[in-house]
């Protein structure tokens, strides 16, 4: 007889249940977890008195199909050991001892009425208006009531993913739950599990646990197993750098830095007095809304040494601070975008600071004019800067950004909805105007170390919409 007991990772989440009031877990797909919170209420329910407990589903058949399961374990439950059901229906569970589970499918007013000392709501990242229910229920749970939040993730910017980002920051009271797949003995290799292996192993077909990621791997896209297993937060749309450069990038980053102005800047190395260095610049109002935004790449190597980030800095102070950090860095050169705001923060640090290397273009102007067509060039170029590994990003504020810029389903490279793209924009123009300044200026020593790097991903074949692929080295041209 097969033994029955919880896997490791089922232990977290019960005792997790028992022992903190706000849960959030991020889960991986087929995790079995909506079933473990289906048996923590019935067994909450059969044990204890007075127990109201509401699960909150993405829809009516989600909502059947768990309280069909709670009854299948009600049940199971031996009569002598169990309080005599008063109501059963295909969204109620009510038993004598005045314990009742609801199973409602969610809407705009299902947070309206529903009162209990356990709120479990499940795959919450895929519930719509579930901003709306929360704020609805929580009022009637802040007393003392209990909440379980559980989700596979369903891309950024949304309620689920916020308040998991606060749970991980400490920012609100919810205890993050966090599982791997690796945890789950049906999918990994587990100390004690032999005899689940060996009945893998008989089954029809036959189910090996050693080949089970390699072959689950090969039926997803790499971006669905991100998502469905690696419990990765993803843009909605396909990232513009592929997800195995991204994991690099992230691997690679450096909490190793200090910071300058209130936080705005990050640096990880100091000048170095015989070195050379690019700044380029995204700049914006300064008014809460998008970021103003400069990256100081090191010519010699590559890498990232310096960035500022910030959304309320005006730009007359963004200037100073432009004017100050070039000269830190050897008066190195510095791009600015000069599109509509662009050109005053141009005049401003060219004609009222003076500063002396602002970047020209090939027509005599100062800065960089982004249109359509050379939006995507730079893009494109930094997209092939990081894939054959000729940049070293530090940054993990950075990475995560590019981890929310997509692709459309137009083709357009873009933020994904809600996300900001200043410190994308501001990398690619810091590629692009380094590579043309080492062009135009041989003497700067290229570090071997940097040249000898291997790709760290092939080639990509752009798509530039309409499911056309279409050569687009014409775009680097100048």
């Amino acid at each position: 007889m097969v033994p029955f007991r919880l896997y490791p990772f089922q232990k977290v989440i019960v005792n997790a249940l028992e022992t903190e009031r706000f849960n959030i877990l991020r889960k991986f797909r087929q995790a079995g977890c909506t079933t473990i919170a289906a048996a923590y209420s019935v067994w909450k329910c059969i044990f204890n008195e007075h127990q109201t407990i509401v699960i909150l589903s993405v829809g009516d058949t989600e909502s059947t199909e768990v309280l069909d399961r709670i009854k299948i374990m009600y049940e199971e439950v031996p009569e002598w050991m169990k309080p005599k059901a008063t109501q059963i229906n295909a969204h109620n569970l009510r038993l004598e001892n005045n314990s009742h589970i609801k199973s409602r499918p969610s809407g705009k007013q299902s947070g309206r009425g529903l009162s209990g000392s356990l709120l479990i709501i499940d795959e919450a990242a895929f519930i719509e208006h579930i901003d709306t229910i929360w704020a609805a229920v929580y009022p009637i749970i802040s007393t003392g009531g209990r909440a379980f939040v559980l989700s596979t993730v369903n891309g950024i910017g949304n309620w689920y993913h916020e308040v998991w980002e606060g749970a991980e920051e400490g920012s609100n009271a919810f205890n993050p739950i966090q599982i791997n797949w690796k945890d789950h003995p049906e999918y990994h290799r587990v100390t004690g599990f032999d005899w689940l292996y060996e009945e893998m192993e008989q089954r029809d077909p036959p189910m090996y646990i050693d080949d089970w990621e390699k072959t689950t791997r090969a039926n997803l896209s790499h971006k669905k197993w991100l998502q469905e297993y690696e419990c990765e937060f993803l843009g909605t749309g396909d990232t513009f750098i592929e997800g195995q450069i991204l994991e690099s990038l992230l691997h690679n980053t450096s909490e190793d830095f200090y910071r300058l102005y209130n936080n705005r800047m990050y640096v990880w190395k100091d000048s170095d007095p015989t070195g050379n260095y690019f700044i380029a610049v995204d700049v914006a109002l300064g008014r809460e809304r998008d970021y103003s935004a400069f990256q100081v790449l090191d010519l010699h190597t590559g890498e990232q040494v310096a960035e500022f980030y910030s959304n309320t800095t005006p730009v007359n102070e963004f200037a100073k601070i432009l004017y100050e950090q070039g000269t830190r860095y050897n008066t190195c050169p510095i791009l600015v975008e000069r599109n509509t705001i662009g050109n005053n923060l141009i005049d401003y640090l060219w004609e009222q600071l003076e500063y002396e290397n602002v970047w020209f273009d090939e027509k005599g102007l100062p800065g960089f004019q982004t249109t359509s067509k050379t939006r995507d060039a730079i893009l494109i170029e930094m997209e092939e800067a990081l894939r054959i590994n000729e940049v070293k990003l530090n940054s993990k504020r950075t990475v995560m950004e590019l981890n929310t810029f997509i692709i459309s389903d137009h083709g357009r490279f873009q933020a994904d909805t809600g996300q900001n793209d200043d410190l994308v924009m501001s990398l690619a123009l810091s590629i692009y105007g380094a590579r043309r300044y080492r062009e135009q200026n041989p003497g700067i020593v290229i570090n071997k170390n940097y040249r000898e790097q291997k790709p760290l991903s092939p080639l990509r074949s752009w798509d530039m919409g309409g499911g056309i692929k279409e050569d687009i080295t014409w775009l680097m041209k100048d």
